[in-house]
């Protein structure tokens, strides 16, 4: 693998981790019951978004090492995948 497939590989997965995390704990300014004017009621509050962002940070990365390792170490291969996915 090289440089710049590890790095697009770490920007997918950890994009992809953001928009699972993004919703966890979540409350709305209408929850809250403090809307600011001109923004919906569905809005957040408090995002805490330095928060998701090191936990996303850990999680990624941890799954980056776990799937380069997989790809790096062969127990996956290229052959394998294609012989799951071919058609008849």
């Amino acid at each position: 693998m090289s440089v710049m497939s590890a790095i697009a590989l770490y920007g997918v997965i950890w994009f992809m981790t953001m928009f699972l995390v993004l919703p966890f704990r979540m409350k709305t300014q209408g929850e809250a019951g403090e809307v600011v004017p001109g923004t919906p009621s569905s809005a957040p509050s408090d995002a805490q978004m330095m928060r998701k962002v090191k936990i996303v940070t850990a999680i990624a990365t941890t799954a980056f090492f776990v799937i380069a390792g997989i790809i790096l170490s062969g127990v996956i291969t290229y052959d394998m995948i294609e012989a799951v996915t071919r058609r008849s």
